[in-house]
Parts: C-alpha cells; sequence; structure tokens
C-alpha cells in the first residue's frame, strides 16, 4: 500500500556506482554519500506539520492505558487461544505482550522489538480507546501528540534510526510530542549497518548536526528491553507508524465532514480492508485496483495542493483564470478517485458495486482444437480397477467416444486433467473424493462430468484463491459433481465470460455461490446449492441467467440481483422456473438498484448551472470529457458534476482575481457535500419488494417456492 506521509528528513536516491572510495560527507545541508552518489537535501522542517495542541484532553493517564494495553484480562477464563488472525468481534482478548525481534547472528546492532504482527483487535482497541477516542479530523494531530505525551517515554531510551541508507543506534534525549521528533545522541563507539555505502562516526555526527539532533520519531524502532519499562513506548510508535502508513490520508485534513467521528467514518474500514487483504479475504484484481486508485489519487492530490498553492491572490491575470478552470478539473477528478476508495473500503458496498473496480483477469488463454484435429477423452480417477474400466467401456466411452478422433488420457487429479484439455475435450472423473490446491481455470468449450452420482464424485479445495472453479470458455458443461469449498474469495464457480451449463450438481459453499458476470451466461438445472455466507447465485447486469429446478438454501441471500442501471449497462436476462429457495438468512431473490433520490436531485443540479440558452457550462464540459477518458469502470453509477455558477465566472474575470476562485471552491464543496450527506443517509436502504417478479429483466418466473426465508421471498437493496 502506498505511503501517504513521507517523515524521512534523509530520503537518498538510488545508487550508481562509482569507482570512487564509498564515504558520507555533509555539506550545506546536502548528505552526499561519494563513489554512490547518493544525494538528498536534509529538509529541517518535517513534511508532517503538527497542529497545535486543542484544548481537549483524553481523559486517560498513563497507567490507565498501561493497564487496558498490557493487562492480562481476568475473565478469559483460561482459555488458550493460539488464533493470530482477525478477530473482528472478540472483546475478550488479552492485552498486547511484545516480544523480541533478533537480528541477523553477525548483526552489530542490539534487538528491537516485534510489533509488526499485531492482529486487527488490538490496533482497533488502541486507537479507538486510546489515540483518536472519538475526535474529529482537525483534531487528530492533537489527539496523537497527546496520546504520545502521555505513552512515549520523554528520555533515556535507546532506539535504531533506521532509513533506507543505514541502521544506526542513537539514545533519545527528549521528545517533542508535538512535532513528533525527538531529540537524539549518537552511541558510541559506532554501531550501524549501511547499504551500498560506508559510514564513519564524523559523517554520522555531520549528519546529526545538520538535522538539529531532531529525527522523526517514525524513524525509531525502540531496542528491546526484559524489563518491560519501553514496551509501551515501542508499542506506541507502532501504532503510529500504522497509522500514518496505512490509514491517514493527505486529503484527510480538508476533510468536509469534519462534524463526524474520524474513527467510524475513516479509521475502522480502511483498518478492517487492511487485514481482509491481509488475510485474502478480498480478490486479487480488487486489491490490485484498490492500490492503483490510491496511487492515482494521492497523485492527483499533490497536483492540485501545488496548482492551487501556486495560485496568486492579487493577481487577475488569464493565466490564472486558466489554472482555476484547471484546478476545479483536478478537484473533480480527485473527489472521484477518492468515493472510489471509499466504496472499497466499506464492507457492504465492497460487495454490491465491487465488480466494476474488479472486472477479473482470467489466468488462462483457450488453446483452440489441436492442430491435427483430434479430440481426448480424459479420464480421472483415483484407483483403477478392472470393474471400473469395464463398465467405463460399456457405459461412456463405447457407446459415445468410439471413433477415430479419439485418444484415451488418463490422470490422477481433475485439475491436471482439464489443464490438459483442448477445444472438445471430454473429461470423465471417477467416483471417489479429490482434493484439489488452487482454481480450476476452464477457457475451452469441453465437458466436465462426473461418473456416478454426484455425492459419489467429490472435487474439494481447501487452500485460499479468488474462485475454485473459472469458467471464460465459449460452451462449457459441468454434470454430475459434488464441489466442496472452503476458501475461495469470489465464490464457488465463476462465469466470466461464454457459456456453461450446469446439471445434476451440488455445491456446498463456504463464501459466495455461483457469480454470473456481464456477458456471460449461466443455465443451472436440477443442482443443490447450500452454505453461502453472500448470496447462493450473483447475477451480474448484462448477463444471461436459467435456473431450473434447483435448490437454493441455507444462503446469507438466495440470489442477488445487480442492476446499476449505468447506461453502458444492459438488465440481466432472468428465467426462474421450479426451484426451491428456503431457509435463507435475508430475502430469497434481492435487486440491488440505485436508489430513484439520487436521478431526482441530478435535474435541479445540473439546472441551476444551466447557459440561459440551456447550454451546459464549460467546467461540465470539461469534466466529462476527463471522466469518460478516465482508466477502468467507475464503482459508481453516478459521475459528480461540478457546478459552476455564471456571476461566479464573472467574478473571477473581475479585480477581486483568485479571491473568486476561493468563493468557488468553497461554493463547489458545500454542494457536494449536501449531496453526499443526502445519499448517506440512503446507502444501504433494504425493504421487502414484492413487485420484484414483474420487472422487466424477468424472461420467466414461475412454479418457485419461497420457504422459510429470514426476510421474506423478494426485497430491494437501494444505493
Amino acid at each position: 500500500m502506498a505511503e501517504e506521509v513521507v517523515c524521512l528528513d534523509v530520503q537518498p536516491q538510488e545508487a550508481n556506482v562509482s569507482q570512487t572510495e564509498p564515504h558520507i560527507v555533509v555539506v550545506d545541508g546536502e548528505i552526499t554519500c561519494s563513489g554512490l552518489v547518493r544525494k538528498e537535501k536534509v529538509d529541517l522542517e518535517s513534511e508532517m506539520e503538527i497542529g497545535a495542541v486543542t484544548g481537549e484532553n483524553l481523559a486517560k493517564d498513563v497507567a490507565h492505558i498501561s493497564q487496558g494495553l498490557f493487562q492480562d484480562d481476568g475473565d478469559c477464563d483460561g482459555d488458550d487461544d493460539d488464533d493470530s488472525g482477525t478477530d473482528y468481534h472478540n472483546s475478550d482478548q488479552s492485552g498486547t505482550q511484545l516480544q523480541r525481534a533478533e537480528r541477523n547472528g553477525d548483526s552489530a546492532l542490539p534487538d528491537t522489538f516485534q510489533t509488526n504482527h499485531l492482529i486487527y483487535y488490538e490496533r482497533f482497541k488502541a486507537y479507538q480507546d486510546y489515540m483518536l477516542g472519538d475526535c474529529k479530523t482537525s483534531e487528530v494531530k492533537a489527539f496523537t501528540a497527546d496520546y504520545l505525551e502521555k505513552v512515549v517515554e520523554p528520555c533515556e531510551w535507546q532506539a535504531v534510526w533506521s532509513t533506507d541508507v543505514f541502521d544506526v543506534l542513537v539514545e533519545v534525549v527528549d521528545v517533542d510530542y508535538k512535532e513528533m521528533k525527538a531529540k537524539v545522541e549518537l552511541v558510541l563507539p559506532l554501531q550501524c549497518e549501511t547499504r551500498g555505502c560506508e559510514l564513519t562516526e564524523d559523517a554520522m555526527r555531520a549528519l546529526l548536526e545538520a538535522t538539529l539532533h531532531m529525527l522523526p520519531v517514525l524513524e525509531l524502532q525502540v531496542v528491546y528491553e526484559e524489563s518491560g519499562d519501553f514496551d509501551q513506548t515501542a508499542l506506541a510508535l507502532e501504532h503510529l507508524r500504522f497509522f500514518y502508513k496505512h490509514i491517514w490520508r493527505q486529503w484527510d485534513e480538508e476533510d468536509e465532514d469534519d462534524d463526524f467521528d474520524y474513527f467510524v467514518r475513516c479509521v475502522e474500514p480502511r483498518l478492517r480492508l487492511h487485514y481482509d487483504i491481509l488475510e485474502d479475504r478480498v480478490p486479487a484484481g480488487l486489491v490490485a485496483e484498490y492500490h492503483a486508485l490510491l496511487s492515482h489519487c494521492s497523485g492527483k492530490y499533490r497536483e492540485f495542493s501545488s496548482l492551487r498553492n501556486g495560485l496568486s491572490s492579487d493577481s487577475d491575470s488569464e493565466l490564472d483564470n486558466v489554472s482555476m478552470v484547471e484546478g476545479l478539473r483536478l478537484y473533480d477528478h480527485v473527489e472521484t478517485l477518492k468515493r472510489k476508495l471509499r466504496i472499497i473500503e466499506n464492507p457492504l458496498l465492497r460487495y454490491v458495486l465491487g465488480y466494476k473496480v474488479n472486472s477479473g483477469q482470467h489466468s488462462s488463454v483457450a488453446k483452440g482444437r489441436r492442430p491435427e484435429g483430434e479430440r481426448a477423452v480424459h479420464v480421472v480417477c483415483a484407483s483403477t480397477t478392472v470393474g471400473l474400466l469395464h463398465s467405463l467401456m460399456a457405459d461412456k466411452l463405447g457407446p459415445q467416444y468410439s471413433g477415430e478422433e479419439f485418444q484415451v488420457q488418463f490422470h490422477r487429479d481433475p485439475q491436471l486433467a482439464v489443464s490438459a484439455c483442448y477445444e472438445g475435450d471430454v473429461v470423465i472423473v471417477c467416483p471417489g473424493h479429490y482434493n484439489v490446491t488452487s482454481s480450476i481455470s476452464i477457457p475451452d468449450s469441453i465437458l466436465l462430468e462426473g461418473y456416478g452420482l454426484p455425492d459419489e464424485v467429490v472435487i474439494e479445495k481447501k487452500s485460499k484463491g479468488d474462485t475454485f472453479v473459472e469458467c471464460t470458455g465459449a460452451d462449457v458443461k459441468i454434470s454430475n459433481l459434488k464441489f466442496i469449498q472452503h476458501d475461495a474469495i469470489e465464490g464457488i464457480l465463476c462465469v466470466r465470460q461464454g457459456r456453461l451449463e450446469m446439471e445434476n450438481c451440488v455445491m456446498q459453499c463456504n463464501t459466495t455461490g455461483v457469480i454470473v458476470r456481464t456477458s456471460a451466461e449461466l443455465s443451472m438445472n436440477m443442482c443443490d446449492l447450500y452454505g453461502s455466507k453472500g448470496a447462493g447465485v450473483e447475477i451480474y447486469p448484462g448477463s444471461v441467467c436459467s435456473l431450473l429446478g434447483n435448490g437454493l438454501h441455507h444462503c446469507k441471500e438466495g440470489i442477488l440481483i445487480k442492476d446499476f442501471a449505468d447506461q453502458l449497462d444492459t438488465i440481466p436476462k432472468i428465467t426462474m422456473v421450479n426451484n426451491v429457495i428456503h431457509n435463507n438468512e435475508g430475502y430469497g431473490v434481492i435487486l440491488v438498484k440505485p436508489n430513484d433520490s439520487r436521478s431526482e436531485n441530478q435535474p435541479a443540479k445540473a439546472g441551476a448551472a444551466d447557459e440561459p440558452d440551456g447550454s451546459v457550462g464549460p467546467a461540465e464540459v470539461d469534466t466529462a470529457v476527463e471522466m469518460g477518458s478516465s482508466e477502468g469502470e467507475l464503482p459508481e453509477a453516478e459521475i459528480p458534476i461540478i457546478v459552476v455558477e455564471e456571476d461566479c465566472c464573472v467574478a473571477s474575470e473581475s479585480s477581486e482575481g483568485n479571491d473568486a476562485i476561493k468563493r468557488e471552491l468553497m461554493a463547489t464543496s458545500a454542494k457536494k457535500l449536501r449531496l453526499q450527506r443526502s445519499r448517506a443517509n440512503q446507502v444501504g436502504s433494504m425493504q421487502a419488494d414484492e413487485n420484484l417478479p414483474s420487472q422487466e429483466m424477468f424472461v420467466s418466473i414461475q412454479g418457485n417456492q419461497f420457504k422459510r426465508n429470514g426476510k421474506g421471498s423478494f426485497g430491494t437493496f437501494l444505493y
């Protein structure tokens, strides 16, 4: 994940090898590593400016914080739970116990504390109860400084100053909590480790003098001591480092929702997403998209900040007017990227809307026909007997595949058999229980069938991955198999493109069930699906789904239909006949769709910005052009429009100069904030909807039975 705050006073550039002997010198505030040509300006003022502490104080002293973070709870009933994974809801976890992080045996530096293996609950508790509490965004730095002052020892502790070039042992003699810097002295004799250059005692002294002996605390790793006197200090600095690396964003300081709890609104969802990614609970494509969005948004925000800071307050030049238009465009782009990030960070919206930023990249490429034109029958069997071969020849191979164009290949693993297939091949899986270690990808049109009843031919996947079975072939058929899923993230079966026919299969799910992506087609007949923690079947816009005589039960939702109503989306075509949908936690069938109030608000907003002749303002045109050419699909149905009032445009050309720019940006922000808050109140609205079967998307819906579904047969989710 991209770092959002850069606190290094020294950030060396990439080394270029030289013939001279490498050493470090400091001249006029510049660090030069000759021989490796490393040079970087020493910035005496940290990029992360810490605001003054507000009058409010955290009503907790050092003893209380120590008790909360390090106590052993007495009500744990002696349970010894060694699970170090995420625990979102367990409030009986014992306090954090720090261990030693041992360095390599030949290291000249002492050991430090092991602080990078904290679980979700420990960080959640620290941020909510001790570091941030219920502070607003504008109060984050003040609360953080107050937290450090109560926990971090002010002096007489040793730390390893860690940079990209070297690690060196120093002693802290004072801490400036508001600036988050520590005054240090070099520990003699010099103890250090370097990367790519030599470091002498004189060079290190010169470097510390250039920085006035003040170092960012984020670069300090506390030296381990068994006494436990500095455990709190080490833990506090770890929470601070993690916060500014993974939670805090450059634009948070300018958040318009400053009246709302920063922890609830930003910290908790970002922290939860971080641990979901660590534990492979988010599809790999969505993770990559999130990191790309975060990096892109950071870059655009820096551009916007640089442009804004470069505007002159007493100028009405044409150049500044052009900069104003560009600033509005950048502002709009940044706001759009920020909303994309919020959708991925929100667990509920990530589930119902995340598909647009994770369109899916199938890993296998279709092979097509064999060059010679023959076809193969792949027989999968755990153990071969004469009786099995005789039955297989009599029932399958002889009657159906005795032509000259067929050859027979034997396999012990169904995954390897599918991987060996070409277009038109057949895979016959004999009775047995088969364990696979990775996803089964089907890029070609093949037939995959079990020889026997589904309960006799079982394929089980226990390892983690995005999907269990992924189909992209033009015409694939799967029959008479039972799939058991454990840790697949996206689903037990995903039809990304092409057509899949499933017949007489059993799917025992652990996460999501069957997913039918846009432009894909699924025909599922006489199948049984159960156990999904999400929806049994997810149907995306533009897909075709035919469900005939299936059982969908004991899932969170029976069928989830995603109707995003974008201009580029077409409604799915769904046929539901004689299915039994029962004992699901929520609705039997639920439709996700935009809230109608959003479209009702748009004409009024757009009308306010229309020109007298009914044409659209220039800023709106520019914004539309830019958003239309932006990368990827947007995760929201609507692209925001920056509204430029006519009188503001006139004012920007007057003698007031860039005061008009500031007023324009403030007016734009206010309008966006009002719209966002009105939508926030409506996001996640779920209600029963017995009129759902009359929707145009249902080609045929008849003979279905809905029994004992927790919230009813049909419902809608409005966003």
